[in-house]
């Protein structure tokens, strides 16, 4: 069975939910849902909530400052940048952020939530894409999401590593013969990271947001200083300082705007964690602190290099008096911290979304918060996350490398978020075409605009986050191939209830009693370990239940919709359990709240049956090539098993095996 995990709903005591379609249920959906509490997206204050978003959305975005303009002085291509450059570049940033973070992301993207929750699966999941988890054609839709998932899934290994890097850098200006422990502190700071997830991202939230209200505020506040100091850099807010920029040399400019990107690189991890806090604390946050402290910052770092074009080699740390070196390195590096959690929760909620979506095997959910749902921990992405990114910072060992490796994923996940936003637009909003076209042609043109750019670093490092984002959407399609394969094989081996109903009473010769819970796939008709139990042990428990789990593409399916109750006659019953990816499977509770509502069965006598599936590959006419069914059989065997999935009590479990080919 693998219908995806996700955290239970916060708040909610999920003991008793109502059943509109129950059959012969004791009590009404009126009377089950009696005096039970409503679900509260984000239950915590609105200051909290905010500050959360500090610590846990905007470490990313909050941290580019580091090497962002940096980055963009060197694509110059001379190390004495003229006054004109230095114009142009930060406003290149300053309508960068406005257009692509301020205007599409916090006003426009963070509107596409899927009841709460962000990302470009839950994007994708909202355009109405229903044949992502079924089906063996795959819509074009179903393709870009994978594809952008994939991005951001190299991303998300990238941004640990150069935010940390970036930061410890630092210490070469401290002292020179510190650049030898860039790299080991690089990676204990990075482990340490990794090992604090299990907490939360609420318990991180509380400790980072204070951290990231003092960055913030020492960025504003160092930018400010300069600013005062060379007021010049003002003329940058004239956005025909960035078009001079872009017409005077096509060719530098072309390799500025990949540059550039580097300030907007936390957007897509800003919507992916919009489950974590809220969209409304998310814009608060942006609009009330992050955007004013990073215009003063990169406005500040400008005027220090209108004053002094030397400062260009690390502006800034440069920013800073000698005298708080040490201190800002410090604060750097908690700061980085800060920014590689944006994109590791930000992987947690993808990595349910994709379970949800059968794009990915069952893993292990661990919910962290009783408030907010979207608040989990998931350990093997976790671990594997962090596999990844200390492999990036020993292979490419410094910021400016990474520089040429970091950008490429995101700007391609942007752009196909884009192109979902329109569907989005339309299909939900009612906006017009007339209306939709030119908003989403602008966003598209320049999201188009940085991939492009982007593309140039391929050789140079770009080629690490594409082999990562190859790498995780052929597995992704390989298992949602296998998956759907698998469904229809075993639909195909399964027998039709009415026929099966007779044959269960022809071929069993005794009923033992209490009850018998048969985990099956199949919706319609009886599976084939059902079938084969009947064949070799020709005894059943006095009630059986065929008990499936379907997955909804909405975050939470409401109590009246979720269970769904039918009396077969001869002691069996069908009881199909439609959850939410925000929602748990679990067996013993979902029958508590069937008897509840008037199944009426022995729930202290039963046992539990779950399949032990062994899938081979047929030699001639599989539907499945060699390569796509090894990948599917090792995700196989490495997903999580069901007992642990479902909840189920080991002491009441029995497997039944039986082979499938395909």
């Amino acid at each position: 069975m693998d219908m995806p995990s996700s955290a239970p709903v916060g708040g909610l005591v999920d003991r008793a939910v109502s059943d509109a379609s129950l059959v012969g249920a004791g009590l009404s959906p009126s009377e089950a849902l009696k005096d039970q509490p409503k679900y509260v997206h984000h239950a915590g204050s609105p200051g909290f909530l905010a500050l959360t978003a500090l610590g846990v959305v905007f470490g990313d975005i909050g941290t580019s400052p580091l090497y962002a303009f940096q980055v963009a002085l060197t694509g110059i291509g001379h190390p004495v940048p003229a006054p004109a450059d230095v114009l142009g570049i930060v406003s290149l940033i300053l309508w960068a952020l406005t257009m692509m973070v301020s205007l599409k992301y916090v006003v426009f993207v963070l509107r596409a939530d899927n009841d709460g929750e962000g990302g470009i699966l839950a994007l994708l999941s909202l355009v109405g894409a229903e044949q992502v988890a079924n089906g063996n054609r795959l819509p074009a839709l179903v393709l870009l999401g994978v594809i952008g998932a994939s991005l951001l899934y190299g991303d998300g290994v990238i941004t640990p590593a150069i935010s940390v890097l970036s930061a410890m850098e630092g210490l070469k200006l401290v002292a020179p013969a510190f650049e030898h422990f860039i790299v080991p502190a690089t990676i204990a700071v990075l482990i340490g990271l990794f090992v604090i997830q299990r907490y939360g991202t609420g318990g991180i939230g509380k400790l980072f947001g204070p951290i990231m209200v003092v960055w913030f505020v020492v960025l504003g506040g160092l930018g400010a200083a300069n600013i005062f100091m060379a007021p010049a850099i003002l003329g940058a807010i004239n956005p025909a300082e960035a078009a001079r920029f872009l017409v005077a040399d096509p060719k530098v400019s072309f390799v500025v705007i990949g540059a550039v990107f580097l300030a907007l690189t936390g957007g897509e991890a800003l919507y992916a964690d919009m489950g974590h806090v809220g969209a409304t604390a998310i814009r608060r946050a942006w609009f009330g602190l992050v955007l004013p402290a990073l215009l003063l910052n990169y406005f500040g770092q400008g005027a220090l290099i209108l004053a002094d074009p030397a400062a260009a080699d690390n502006p800034f740390y440069k920013l800073a008096p000698s005298w708080a070196l040490i201190p800002m390195v410090v604060l750097a590096t908690f700061a980085t911290i800060i920014a590689s959690q944006a994109l590791v929760s930000g992987v947690f909620s993808l990595t349910r979304q994709a379970m949800q979506m059968g794009l990915c095997p069952r893993a292990k959910i661990i919910p962290t918060s009783v408030d907010e749902a979207g608040q989990i921990y998931v350990p093997a992405a976790n671990w594997l996350l962090m596999t990844g990114t200390l492999l990036t910072v020993v292979l490419f060992r410094s910021s400016e490398n990474l520089a040429a490796a970091y950008g490429i994923a995101v700007s391609g996940t942007m752009l196909i978020t884009t192109i979902l936003l329109y569907r989005v637009a339309v299909t939900r909003w009612q906006w017009t075409p007339a209306i939709a076209i030119p908003i989403i042609v602008v966003f598209g043109a320049i999201d188009a605009t940085f991939l492009v750019s982007n593309s140039i670093k391929i050789v140079e490092g770009g080629w690490f986050p594409l082999i990562v984002g190859t790498l995780i959407a052929s597995l992704m399609l390989s298992w949602r191939k296998g998956a759907s394969v698998v469904r229809h094989r075993l639909q195909e081996m399964s027998m039709p209830l009415k026929q099966f109903l007779e044959y269960a009473d022809t071929t069993c010769i005794g009923r033992a009693p209490g009850m018998g819970v048969w985990l099956t796939k199949v919706e319609h008709g009886a599976s084939p370990m059902l079938l084969r139990h009947i064949e070799h042990n020709r005894v059943l428990h006095a009630t059986v239940v065929l008990l499936t789990f379907v997955s909804d593409r909405r975050p939470r399916v409401p109590f009246h919709e979720r269970h769904s109750v039918h009396r077969l006659g001869h002691g069996f019953y069908r009881i199909q359990v439609r959850l939410g990816f925000m929602q748990t499977p679990d067996i013993p509770l979902s029958l508590i709240n069937c008897n509840r509502l008037g199944f009426d069965a022995d729930l202290d006598h039963k046992n539990y049956y779950i399949a032990h599936e062994t899938i081979v590959r047929k030699e001639e006419g599989s539907a499945m090539d060699p390569v796509s069914f090894a990948i599917f059989s090792f995700l196989n065997r490495i997903a999580s098993r069901a007992p642990d999935f479902f909840k189920i009590p080991h002491d009441a479990i029995i497997e039944v095996g039986f082979r499938a080919d395909i």
